[in-house]
């Protein structure tokens, strides 16, 4: 399993050297975007708003607009030595909760966490730690130049750290629209929401959900591939454009009126057709 990170997590005294590993994988089906016409790839460049020139990864630098139109740019240097300063410190447990005090709205990222090297038992001592007293404990980490609050749990046989919003980065839900107030129900309303409840509930088992769209967009690409459906990208040289070229110059090379009085002999060699081979991309070169 690919190691993203690596660290430690202390929590008083006890250090414990760590790996974290990305314990979700994003499974959407990706699709390409093409040139309707020759089925290419369709490229995004990058570009100056103001000029148009095309920009080039050396050229960018990265900025802060602190107003409308006026920015502080911010070197590559400054950045990786706050980043560098971030991440050489150590996850420190700050505090220890109880898990069900934490409502879902705040969780991110889930990771697992391994034990690196001289670190197992110190690691088995915190895992057996949180097991027995069904705490987890709350810690920051910095991981690719962003801070996060990050819960730190067991998970089967495996510490996991899940990040963290902050909580200025949970919109407050006063904002959101149009939400009723309190409503008055008729009572068997009520306890007609409350049997159907009763009788959908169930103990969680993912293994009983899937993304039926993923599936079914899969499948319908494995079908056209079967049929043989498959494009591939076309040369940009387009045989119908040439054609169209060869007959513009034809049409071009034909008499005019007036080509018509001269004598017989000059009139035969001008209104003989240019020969024109079966191959057209050559006829083109």
């Amino acid at each position: 399993m690919h190691t993203i990170w690596k660290g430690s997590i202390s929590f008083g005294l006890v250090n414990i050297p760590i790996k974290l590993h990305a314990a979700t994988e994003n499974k959407d089906v990706k699709l390409r975007n093409l040139h309707k016409d020759c089925h290419a790839p369709i490229k995004y460049e990058k570009t100056c708003s103001e000029c148009g020139k095309e920009i080039s990864n050396e050229e960018i630098v990265k900025a802060y607009e602190y107003t409308e139109g006026k920015y502080v740019v911010l070197d590559d240097e400054e950045l990786e030595k706050l980043k560098k300063e971030q991440e050489d410190k150590a996850v420190e447990i700050i505090d220890f909760v109880m898990l069900d005090e934490i409502d879902p709205i705040y969780f991110d990222r889930t990771y697992y966490v391994s034990p690196n090297e001289g670190g197992s038992k110190a690691y088995a001592l915190l895992r057996k730690s949180l097991q027995e007293t069904d705490k987890i404990g709350l810690a920051k980490i910095t991981i690719r130049s962003k801070e996060n609050l990050a819960a730190i749990r067991v998970y089967g046989n495996t510490i996991v750290m899940e990040t963290l919003h902050f909580p200025d980065e949970v919109r407050d839900v006063k904002n959101v629209p149009n939400i009723p107030n309190e409503a008055e129900f008729q009572k068997n309303e009520l306890e007609t929401a409350k049997t159907l409840i009763d009788h959908l509930t169930a103990e969680f088992d993912p293994s009983k959900y899937t993304d039926e769209y993923r599936v079914e967009l899969l499948e319908l690409i494995r079908e056209k591939v079967e049929e043989d459906q498959g494009v591939t990208k076309q040369e940009q040289t387009n045989v119908i454009d040439l054609m169209q070229a060869l007959e513009k110059s034809i049409e071009k090379a034909k008499p005019s009126k007036t080509t018509k009085k001269t004598t017989t002999k000059t009139k035969t060699k001008t209104t003989a057709k240019p020969k024109v081979t079966k191959n057209p991309e050559k006829q083109a070169k």
